[in-house]
């Protein structure tokens, strides 16, 4: 029963324990992925997670659930609510949402965001019942590497090939690829061709796309001469998206983008 939990700060727990229990609450979920410490600082620094903000729920004593709130000025981000196998069903994912809301509200937010996979019906069900509406959906696509035969797109700058995205772009990104997420990756490399400019990160033999515009083509041709790419939810409908699919590139899972507005 929800009125049995108790909701309080994420700051109550250390860095080991809050990803034992963010592991925990996402045990057998549709996409499945593990964090260790360093993944889960580097989510909380890049996604303005807000530790004050964000919720733990706990019944009888132990941790049950949890609940990330992303902060950035007038808006915020749901960084995640889960809840441990044993717990539920019982409310307290509905609880945890709930008490963001009222965090957000206590900090003046007007905008709440979320992604939800859209195979997670009891999920997006539980959104919608909390105001949420959907406005458009986004993608997760992945690129094997393959050579490049012709390259024509130049490694410059980050801060370069980012001002020409700014420039060129047609999408709002979303929360994990704006601006603001951009600003805390001191690795973040650039991309430029006559008609388009990329910015990415070359995380070992991966490369992590961050913001794409104009012509996407030839600038995926280099990055995937780099290594294989992915990017987080590229709306359906950008033009990038075609040249993922041109490519021959895979949708790894498909997301509703839903706001809130408090």
């Amino acid at each position: 029963m929800t009125d049995e939990l108790e909701l309080r700060s994420a700051r109550l727990l250390g860095l080991a324990e809050y990803t034992a229990l963010f592991n925990a609450a996402y045990e057998g979920y549709l996409i499945p992925f593990h964090l260790d410490e360093n993944t889960t600082a580097a989510m909380i620094e890049a996604f303005d997670l807000d530790a004050d903000a964000s919720r733990i729920a706990f019944r009888d004593g132990g941790a049950v659930g949890l609940g990330n709130l992303g902060v950035r000025g007038d808006d915020a981000w749901i960084g995640g609510v889960g809840v441990v196998t044993a717990a539920r069903r019982t409310g307290v994912g509905e609880a945890l949402m709930r008490a963001l809301h009222e965090q957000g509200r206590e900090r003046g937010i007007r905008r709440v965001w979320l992604e939800v996979i859209v195979e997670n019906t009891g999920a997006f069900a539980l959104y919608e019942k909390l105001g949420y509406r959907t406005l458009r959906d986004v993608e997760v696509w992945s690129l094997s590497a393959a050579e490049d035969d012709e390259p024509t797109a130049l490694k410059v700058p980050a801060a370069e090939a980012h001002e020409k995205v700014r420039e060129r772009r047609t999408e709002r990104e979303p929360w994990q690829r704006a601006d603001a997420s951009l600003a805390h990756y001191d690795d973040a490399r650039g991309l430029v061709t006559d008609e388009g400019a990329a910015v990415y990160r070359q995380l070992g033999e991966n490369v992590q796309l961050l913001q794409i515009a104009g012509d996407a083509e030839p600038l995926l041709r280099r990055l995937r001469s780099l290594g294989p790419v992915s990017i987080l939810n590229l709306p359906d409908d950008d033009p990038a998206a075609t040249a993922f699919r041109s490519l021959g590139a895979t949708v790894v899972v498909r997301q509703h983008e839903m706001l809130l507005e408090l």
